[in-house]
């Protein structure tokens, strides 16, 4: 189910701010200052706004009305580092190869249409680029991880990092050199 816009305070609020330091998912995930970022469920920007400061450039990807309002104004003065798209990620037509870094924070359970999803995201990520994805422990079960590591893994992805917390389930991988059948 996807997180109504009318909940987005609880999205963006001081707890949350205090609870998650923001700098070190990035790091985690492997963001630099020369990164492109494709960020998928970009919500009201929790971290759409420090993507912005942090990478090169931003692709954020939101599929609700109520939430692309929020985020539009959260990152007025971005001008030139985020581009909005507006859309199910299931079915926006990405470039190829256009990201170093596939960033997807407590949204991926959200995609109705997974496979579809994660083909998309697959296809946007540049060889050895990296996919991020951070869910919460209380709907995202295990086997519900391991299912969507299996399911990019099957794309070509290797697992760098898989690591459970308090909150978070957390994957880091890495797309994988497709070797020529040459």
């Amino acid at each position: 189910m996807v997180c109504p816009s009318w909940l987005s305070f609880m999205l963006y609020n001081p707890v949350r701010k205090v609870l998650t330091n923001r700098e070190q998912v990035l790091e985690e995930s492997g963001i630099t200052g020369e990164s492109v970022v494709l960020e998928v469920g970009a919500g009201n920007g929790f971290f759409t706004e420090i993507l912005a400061r942090t990478a090169r450039k931003v692709y954020a990807v939101e599929l609700q009305d109520g939430m692309l309002e929020k985020l539009k104004k959260r990152i007025a003065g971005c001008a030139g580092k985020v581009e909005i798209l507006h859309g199910n990620i299931s079915e926006l037509d990405l470039p190829d190869e256009f990201a170093d870094v596939a960033f997807i924070y407590y949204a991926f359970h959200e995609i109705e249409r997974k496979r579809e999803g994660a083909e998309n995201i697959a296809r946007a990520v540049k060889v050895n680029g990296i996919l991020s994805i951070h869910e919460p422990v209380i709907e995202v079960g295990r086997e519900a991880m391991d299912k969507t590591r299996d399911a990019f893994e099957s794309m070509g992805f290797r697992t760098e990092v898989r690591r459970d917390t308090v909150f978070t389930r957390f994957l880091r991988m890495r797309k994988a050199e497709v070797k020529s059948s040459r």
